[in-house]
């Protein structure tokens, strides 16, 4: 895949926004026509998010999509942004990856982040034992399942003998996602490649140093990797984009209140803000939303690509309209390919 000059790679997060008005599976639909589209305009991967509980977010299985996803392209790698592990059993999880392996091989990615992706009770109410909160034993499960993949010794996990079965099968590139320092220690300790949500905390870049500073390589990753996932919307011009984004920002404030809703349109968002008193260009404390027109993105992208020292930028938006939302990726496409 393309690269940006050799600076930098660009990559799709998908989150399958539900816009107000249409259904989950509409959301799913234009999910796969955009990795055929992310595909054919030169992007490197496409991954897509797991969330649980809301009317705006269509994946909550992202195991689910990567298959058709997959089946749908031929070159583009295709993954998890990312398998919220505390729910699963790590077996199960690399029986999956494994299995999508085998039908996709050299294509599939494994991330895999701490973060429940949900509220506190319905991430309650994904566990299957509910007589006592879910251990935080992050640490142990991902050695678990790195033991499975043959990316860390198989005795490091509470069934050895289960291991072997891996052996022969196709496995996928595993990641480890994170917004805190805490992710970081893990991925350099581990020999793994990091990949940092931006789009959710923007004050990153010390830890993506940390990460790298204390990089120990494994015998599948001599070197520190880092990827950054950015909030990007392109268009036209830059006021079009600023617009463009009215509808993940009124989103974001009522999630903040307490309220989900689907994507909505452009032009009640506007009205929203405006009645709230909440300039367009604000966002909630701690985000960077990347907007403009191309060579504004452009220039935005390559300053936080230095700021981290990334190889890769993982793209992600939230937009009303599904051909704008395209169109926003095939404009940063020109822009840098």
């Amino acid at each position: 895949m393309a690269s940006t000059n050799g600076s930098f790679r660009l990559s799709v997060l998908d989150q399958s926004p539900i816009a107000e008005g249409s259904t989950p599976g509409d959301a799913l639909r234009n999910s796969i026509e955009l990795a055929r589209l992310a595909e054919s305009l030169g992007y490197h991967r496409f991954w897509l998010a797991e969330h649980h509980g809301t009317p705006g977010l269509a994946c909550a299985a992202p195991e689910v999509v990567i298959g058709p996803i997959a089946q749908a392209t031929s070159r583009i790698r295709v993954g998890s942004g990312g398998i919220m592990l505390p729910h699963y059993s790590p077996l199960k999880v690399a029986e999956t990856f494994s299995m999508l392996s085998e039908l996709y091989p050299g294509r599939i990615d494994l991330g895999v982040g701490r973060a429940s992706g949900t509220s506190p009770t319905f991430s309650y109410a994904l566990q299957r034992d509910r007589r006592q909160p879910s251990p935080d034993d992050f640490r142990e499960q991902f050695a678990e399942l790195l033991g499975y993949l043959g990316r860390a010794k198989a005795s490091a996990g509470p069934f050895p003998q289960f291991a072997p079965a891996f052996a022969s099968l196709q496995r996928p590139e595993p990641w480890l996602l994170g917004s805190s320092l805490q992710s970081a220690i893990w991925a350099a300790e581990l020999g793994l490649p990091y990949v940092f949500a931006d789009f959710i905390n923007a004050d990153g870049a010390q830890i993506a140093e940390h990460y790298r500073s204390h990089f120990q390589p494994s015998a599948n990753l001599k070197t520190p990797t880092v990827l950054v996932a950015a909030w990007v919307i392109c268009a036209d011009t830059d006021a079009e984009a600023l617009r463009l984004s009215a509808s993940f920002r009124m989103m974001m404030t009522m999630l903040y209140r307490g309220r989900l809703i689907a994507v909505p349109p452009v032009e009640r968002a506007l009205h929203f803000l405006r009645e709230d008193g909440t300039p367009l260009e604000t966002m909630p404390a701690g985000r960077r939303m990347i907007t403009g027109a191309p060579a504004t993105v452009r220039a935005k992208m390559e300053s936080l690509a230095r700021e981290y020292e990334a190889e890769e930028i993982l793209m992600v938006n939230i937009m009303f309209d599904n051909v704008q939302r395209r169109r926003s990726y095939e404009l940063v496409a020109e822009a840098f390919f």
